[in-house]
């Protein structure tokens, strides 16, 4: 489904088996921890995250799309951070997207392609990569966007460019 930046192989993100399956479907690197679309920051309470008023006025400064990696060390969500003990966030400027969220609750949403390919443009491309293994498409048209930035918040307010 297209997301704010890239179309994504979406799920729910507090369901272990989801999770692992689109790790399947999209051949990824099991060490490799996927981004998590949230409808808000108060989202972050369901991963045991709590946020620094010097980490949220990092985020509100960030005009485009923006992913920003917390600290969690929550073995329980091991699924997820894959060991790395952080999480990466974003919460979509989409107003229909934001709506999906807070209906259906954090989604991972790593994009449409196979682990090192390019990234789904259209359903077509989609289709080419995943098939019958994915259980619904949703068609946006042509997405030409790019990954989103990433940045590491640490609790000091320091933050680190992990990605442009």
């Amino acid at each position: 489904m297209p997301t704010d930046t890239l179309y994504g192989v979406v799920g729910r993100a507090e369901d272990k088996n989801v999770v692992e399956r689109i790790y399947e479907i999209r051949k990824r690197n099991k060490s490799k921890p996927c981004i998590i679309l949230i409808a808000n920051l108060n989202e972050l309470i369901k991963f045991g995250i709590s946020i620094t008023k010097i980490q949220r006025l990092e985020i509100e400064k960030f005009t485009e799309p923006t992913s920003f990696i917390m600290d969690c060390a929550d073995e329980n969500l091991s699924y997820l951070h894959r060991g790395t003990r952080t999480l990466a966030f974003r919460i979509p400027a989409q107003e229909e997207l934001g709506k999906l969220l807070l209906e259906v609750g954090p989604l991972i949403a790593p994009s449409a392609n196979i682990e090192g390919l390019p990234p789904a443009q259209n359903i077509s491309e989609a289709k080419e990569y995943f098939g019958d293994s994915v259980d619904l498409y949703i068609d946006g048209g042509r997405i030409t966007g790019r990954a989103s930035k990433i940045i590491k918040l640490h609790k000091d307010g320091k933050v680190d460019i992990i990605r442009e």
